[in-house]
């Protein structure tokens, strides 16, 4: 080979050597603009997807029944009574117009507590339910459960659930009249066991006249979210003090919703199984 042809090929692998390194520059570059400098790959479209959140469960009326507690869940010596009598039971102790004087920040508060009245004397405690919904009713001596199951994906039982716990405060004690009649009323916080999305407890006494002598109502009242869905519990009487079975019914029926909803059976109480 002469001088120039040897000259003429070095010439030509320097060019060639050139060429390489600006595509391999080129391919890197593309790189960085995927974020992905590091193995000069671009990220696959699959990988970049974000997961899509699972669709909330739905409750059925058939579902809210399956949901409901039974006698076993609450123990004692309750006794479930037929579904069209626990749906007319009304206490007339609860009917009153509360007095507005008895307030610091008077209209405000009042018409907070005369709604904590007429929900607990019309059983809609969180409101209207907006979708399934479904009650069973028990008995015992002179007390009377009321457990109701309800779904209110159209509005927001949360709402609810604050508005439970400001009562304590703005309703701690305060009278109603009806008929002439003064009631001293008592509002306190109760604890209940840790279960479900949020929970709020609460005491109602309410001193009056009932058959033309004095007496005293005690309701234990509990509620509890589980997502859009929510349990409620009413208990109490004459008798007084019912905060155990409220638990009780809290506890079981909680796991109950929370089963129906995960598309299970709900597991028999503990006193059932023989």
């Amino acid at each position: 080979m002469t001088r120039r042809s040897s000259r003429l090929a070095r010439v030509l692998s320097s060019a060639l050597a050139a060429g390489a390194l600006l595509a391999t520059s080129a391919c890197s570059d593309d790189g960085d603009q995927d974020g992905s400098r590091a193995s000069g790959v671009t990220a696959s479209p699959v990988a970049r997807k974000q997961p899509t959140a699972s669709p909330t469960p739905t409750l059925t009326e058939s579902g809210a029944d399956a949901a409901l507690i039974t006698e076993a869940d609450i123990e004692d010596d309750w006794t479930q009574v037929k579904d069209t009598e626990a749906e007319n039971w009304h206490d007339s102790l609860l009917i009153g117009k509360v007095d507005v004087s008895d307030f610091l920040t008077a209209k405000a508060d009042a018409a907070d507590c005369q709604r904590l009245m007429d929900s607990l004397y019309d059983d809609d405690l969180l409101g209207k339910p907006s979708g399934a919904n479904a009650l069973r009713g028990f008995t015992q001596d002179n007390s009377r459960l009321l457990y109701q199951v309800a779904s209110y994906d159209r509005s927001d039982p949360q709402d609810s659930l604050d508005w439970m716990a400001k009562l304590p405060d703005e309703c701690d004690r305060f009278t109603m009249t009806e008929d002439g009649e003064e009631r001293t009323v008592q509002v306190i916080e109760t604890k209940l066991p840790d279960v479900g999305d949020a929970r709020e407890g609460l005491r109602v006494t309410v001193q009056g006249m009932t058959g033309g002598e004095e007496a005293t109502l005690t309701l234990d009242v509990a509620a509890v979210r589980v997502g859009n869905d929510a349990i409620t519990v009413t208990a109490g009487g004459l008798d007084g003090d019912e905060h155990d079975s409220v638990e009780q019914a809290v506890k079981q029926g909680t796991q109950r919703l929370k089963d129906v909803l995960a598309g299970r059976t709900p597991k028999p109480a503990p006193s059932e199984i023989e």
